[in-house]
């Protein structure tokens, strides 16, 4: 029953996430990269890659392969694509990241890391895009929940595209005026692309169903949802589409910018008042970890949102650009995405484990694979080292800002040790084990009949 709705290497993609998050907190606390450099040095690269690729990436490829048939109660297209996909994804980070050390002259090697990483990236993000892409197809008309990641996997392809030229630019392999234009203008774009686009409307399309599935409210599928859907999409097509073209026709980028976070925040706005009812309609009283520490990833966001408005209107929005984009990809964006492994590892362990013999035996409840009273203390020390960390940015103090680093890497680690327990039915008690009866997970591949 459970095994032809797994994705087969969805915890090799969170394994390898979790793993390049912790590395980049390493580096963070050992004051590798921004603040003690400039955001724009080489080493300050590595850490955002290692972030934006090998964490906050990694993970929503994992768990669109186990949601998105969710979404749209198809199986996916192929459960033997992710695993070269992944390697070729890692593979291309680790060649990006050499390119940057070779940038900085930590290495000295002369092979062209910059083209390589970039044609492995590509081909990488190929095999995710044409994996969930034809699981999408194939399900048409989508419901409004897919359409939200259809826009993020347009958007993932955009990033992709930027980030290839920038890198045969850094690696000197081509001289094309228009793409020597696009590399020296193009990184708002870039990032908009990257995090705006393909991580956190993605996560927002995904939350819908996430919080509908975990808390019981009443559908929500009606004009506010259309609204939020059309008026993000609308705001990422003026940044990529205007954006590209203003930097064609050496036109205003900074106009087409501003246009497209004014009619994005109203798409933000939607969304608020739309979790804002998912939270208080819910039937399920008594809310779960997961969802009340996405309740307070949620709450940054609107910080994220908030404080920028709050900058541009005194004119300091990029003096404070860096501290805006650390709040996002860590308070926001970390923090969800850590909130929903929490409750996506424990109910595909569930289901791997306990789903074949549903109505056959006596057997636990999703909940009973978690110790939330234990886990509960390593989330809150996250998000109280991620505030400290993000004022020690705006306000300047460097020093500060590693042992916050320092705690925020002892949390996710102690959030990490919780999600292997889990894996491995460590906290079920003994009567409902089922030894001999049940698989036992593997902690990097989950059985899965459909291949």
């Amino acid at each position: 029953m459970a095994g032809a709705t797994l994705s087969r290497w969805t915890m090799s993609y969170f394994m390898a996430a979790l793993v390049s998050l912790m590395c980049a907190q390493g580096l963070m606390a050992l004051g590798y990269g921004f603040p003690a450099v400039s955001i724009s040095a080489p080493e300050t690269l590595v850490v955002v890659h290692i972030v934006a690729i090998g964490w906050l990436s990694l993970m929503m490829c994992g768990a669109l392969f186990q949601f998105v048939p969710v979404l749209v109660a198809r199986p996916i297209h192929s459960n033997s694509l992710p695993l070269p996909a992944l390697i070729f994804l890692l593979a291309g980070l680790s060649a990006l990241l050499f390119g940057f050390l070779q940038l900085a002259g930590q290495i000295g090697s002369e092979l062209m890391f910059f083209p390589a990483a970039a044609a492995l990236l590509v081909l990488g993000f190929a095999l995710v895009l044409w994996n969930l892409g034809r699981t999408l197809w194939a399900a048409r008309p989508l419901p409004l929940s897919a359409r939200f990641v259809a826009v993020g996997l347009f958007s993932v392809a955009t990033t992709v595209i930027f980030g290839s030229i920038f890198a045969f630019v850094l690696g000197g392999t081509t001289a094309d005026p228009h793409l020597l234009d696009v590399a020296a203008f193009g990184l708002p774009i870039h990032i908009v692309a990257g995090l705006g686009g393909w991580l956190t409307f993605t996560a927002m399309g995904v939350s819908y169903r996430l919080l509908a599935m975990f808390m019981l409210p009443p559908d929500l599928n009606g004009a506010s949802v259309r609204g939020v859907f059309y008026f993000g999409t609308a705001a990422l097509a003026i940044v990529v589409v205007g954006g590209a073209a203003a930097i064609c026709n050496e036109a205003s980028l900074t106009l087409v910018l501003t246009l497209g976070a004014a009619v994005g925040a109203g798409a933000l706005a939607l969304y608020g008042r739309d979790i804002a009812y998912l939270y208080h309609a819910r039937k399920r009283r008594q809310i779960e970890l997961n969802s009340r520490m996405a309740a307070v990833a949620l709450v940054n966001l609107a910080a994220v949102v908030f404080l920028t408005a709050a900058f541009f209107a005194a004119g300091e929005l990029e003096q404070h650009a860096a501290a805006l984009v650390f709040l996002a990809s860590f308070g926001w964006l970390s923090a969800f995405g850590l909130s929903q492994l929490y409750k996506i590892v424990a109910f595909v362990t569930w289901l791997e484990s306990y789903g074949p013999v549903l109505g056959k035996m006596p057997t636990p409840r999703v909940q009973d694979l978690v110790v939330e009273s234990r886990a509960v203390k390593w989330f809150f020390l996250y998000f109280a080292a991620v505030w400290i960390a993000s004022v020690c940015l705006f306000m300047g103090f460097s020093t500060v800002f590693r042992a916050a680093a320092a705690a925020m890497l002892t949390a996710t680690v102690g959030i990490v040790v919780q999600l292997a327990r889990t894996r491995l039915l460590a906290d079920v008690k003994p009567v409902l084990r089922l030894h001999g009866q049940v698989p036992t997970p593997h902690l990097l591949r989950s059985f899965a009949q459909n291949a």
